[in-house]
């Protein structure tokens, strides 16, 4: 018959999570076959010695959860971390860790259990691929609309209006559009009418010849001229004065234009796109925008919903920031704590998607290891009020509730737009409102 420990080991090994023991000096006790295959060293290499030695994990020496699990006797639960193969490979893993006592009670180690996440990550890069067109990343149901027409869209010459708030990423569906279409190896023109004095917008445009003012000593070409066979993107046109409108009405009447100073005209052939986070209908009706032009420029008309209504995306853009900023500083973060990502997807975003990175990029150079915390997160996002902010652990349930609440207040208590929102069924969402008791209010 097996032994005690034989009989440990046999439970041990049926486990798909590598597992160890150690004993209080750190020097491993038991390990498991998936602990074997995960890290690539065998039982025999790994019994008896240090667990930094043989785990070679990033912050084993610099936050380990097991030895924080010793020290408070709080049990860890799916910290990421790094281990290095034996082959030098780093292996994500997600990490659980808790105290090991003999049947007194006594502590005499502690035990962690830790998964693979390659096959994870790799599911992770799918999604990002499958919910994207071009660097554009979501799967928000409004959102994935405007990808499935977005393919026609970029293969038309028609001209496109695109419509959102600051930060929502108009300039990154002009360059997809630009990108998917048949002058993509043209230019890509971007220029910001909003940015330009009404005195210099005319000139930029459409170019001058020399003579034309004082210190126009030569011909200089404008923006319509550089993106010849190419996409030009006017963004927020809701700015440009009213004589700019006229000349600009022209263009796409007629593809003529005339540079400041000459009486000849020259052929564009830019296809046109626009974009604004202004309201050109109320403009028009207020006379402050030409109707004539609007029309001109509403053929394809694009609506880019702001992030505070696609929330389910935060994650999605937050992993998809974070393997960008990997590459650029050369670090190696795997994601964020719990904590972090609740204080990000309770904010309003109301910078949108491009606050998000900036938020990240923050973070990177806050957080000196491979997880971002709550403390790495920019101070204006955390409320000051502690009642707005739950704590992850004793008050997970609270978290849950909370931001499920805000969420169908959010959604007029429409439960399809909330699941929508949350990224989940709508019948698991109607579980979770019974389960954590949410009333809506009569």
């Amino acid at each position: 018959m097996p032994s005690i420990a034989e009989n440990q080991q046999i439970i041990l090994d049926s486990i798909t999570d590598g597992v160890f023991t150690v004993d209080l000096e750190w020097r491993i006790t038991s390990y498991s076959k998936a602990a074997e295959r995960i890290t690539g060293k065998s039982r025999e290499e790994a019994l008896g010695q240090l667990c930094s030695d043989v785990l070679g994990a990033d912050l084993c020496r610099n936050g380990c959860p097991l030895r924080q699990t010793l020290r408070t006797g709080v049990p860890a639960r799916n910290m990421p971390f790094y281990v290095i193969r034996a082959d030098n490979k780093r292996i994500p893993i997600s990490v659980t860790c808790n105290l090991l006592k003999d049947p007194e009670g006594k502590i005499i180690g502690g035990v962690e259990t830790f998964r693979d996440l390659s096959a994870v990550q790799e599911l992770r890069r799918e999604l990002l691929n499958k919910h994207s067109f071009g660097d554009i990343i979501s799967k928000n149901a409004a959102m994935a609309n405007i990808f499935s027409i977005l393919p026609q869209i970029a293969e038309s010459d028609s001209t496109v209006m695109i419509q959102g708030a600051s930060g929502t990423g108009k300039e990154l569906f002009a360059r997809a559009i630009h990108n998917h279409s048949t002058r993509r190896s043209g230019p890509f023109v971007a220029v910001n009418c909003g940015a330009l004095p009404e005195t210099l917008c005319e000139s930029e445009l459409f170019g001058y010849k020399a003579g034309a003012f004082t210190d126009a000593r030569k011909d200089k070409p404008g923006r319509f001229a550089m993106a010849r066979n190419g996409t030009i993107f006017l963004d927020e046109i809701g700015d440009i004065a009213p004589v700019v409108q006229v000349r600009l009405l022209r263009v796409l009447e007629s593809g003529i234009y005339e540079p400041l100073g000459s009486t000849k005209g020259e052929i564009s052939n830019a296809r046109v796109i626009t974009a604004t986070h202004r309201d050109l209908e109320s403009l028009v009706r207020q006379e402050k925008f030409r109707e004539d032009l609007y029309y001109r420029i509403n053929v394809m008309k694009l609506f880019l919903p702001p992030l505070a209504k696609r929330k389910e995306d935060i994650p999605l853009l937050i992993e998809h920031f974070i393997g960008r900023f990997n590459n650029l500083q050369g670090k190696e973060i795997i994601g964020l704590s719990q904590e972090a990502l609740a204080v990000l997807m309770l904010h309003s975003w109301p910078g949108n998607v491009r606050e998000l990175e900036n938020t990240i990029e923050h973070a990177f150079v806050m957080c000196p290891g491979n997880l971002i915390q709550r403390r790495h997160l920019p101070q204006h996002l955390v409320p000051k009020d502690s009642s707005a902010f739950m704590p992850t652990g004793a008050t997970l349930r609270d978290m849950e509730k909370r931001a499920i609440h805000d969420a169908l207040e959010r959604n007029g208590w429409k439960k399809v737009a909330t699941a929508r929102e949350l990224g989940i069924n709508k019948n698991t969402l109607r579980r979770k409102i019974e389960r954590l008791g949410i009333v809506e209010p009569s």
